[in-house]
């Protein structure tokens, strides 16, 4: 497996129905498992928590939370770990519906929870070679027969 470590990117999520647009502009580190499948490991920035106004307060996450993005050029698993009260994991392939998975973990009745929503992918793209500049997937996320909105996923690796 070939690594290059501290590649810098650019990692954003916006919603086309929802007020949901993030950036997060951070360094990361890309394997090389095979000449067409990665993955991108990075430490999340702390969590920010949206107010009414618009404004937007920083909380502090007590453990560092990775980010380990799969990425081929037929499906993206991302997945989020934490030893916080929250993680996730999105399978992501292009045309079928995959499997969103989030766990709640309340600490102070000693319980945990999942929840299960469906996704389908609509656009799966990646560009770059030999290593990976651009990945870019849309998505819609399904709670049983009810949408939960559509999503757009865009990662920029920049290369020195």
């Amino acid at each position: 497996m070939i690594t290059y470590p501290r590649k810098p990117i650019s990692l954003s999520l916006n919603s086309s129905d929802l007020s949901l647009c993030t950036q997060v502009d951070t360094a990361a580190t890309l394997y090389q498992k095979s000449p067409d499948c990665f993955h991108l490991l990075l430490t999340e920035p702390p969590l920010h928590e949206a107010e009414f106004g618009g404004s937007f307060t920083t909380s502090t996450a007590p453990q560092p939370r990775l980010l380990w993005l799969e990425i081929s050029p037929y499906r993206l698993i991302m997945t989020m770990q934490s030893n916080g009260k929250f993680s996730y994991r999105h399978w992501l392939e292009r045309g079928i519906y995959g499997m969103s998975r989030y766990w709640l973990q309340d600490e102070a009745l000693g319980q945990g929870g999942q929840i299960r929503l469906r996704n389908f992918t609509r656009k799966l793209e990646i560009s770059g070679d030999p290593l990976p500049t651009h990945l870019s997937v849309e998505y819609e996320l399904w709670a049983n027969r009810v949408p939960m909105g559509r999503y757009e996923l865009n990662l920029e690796v920049h290369h020195d």
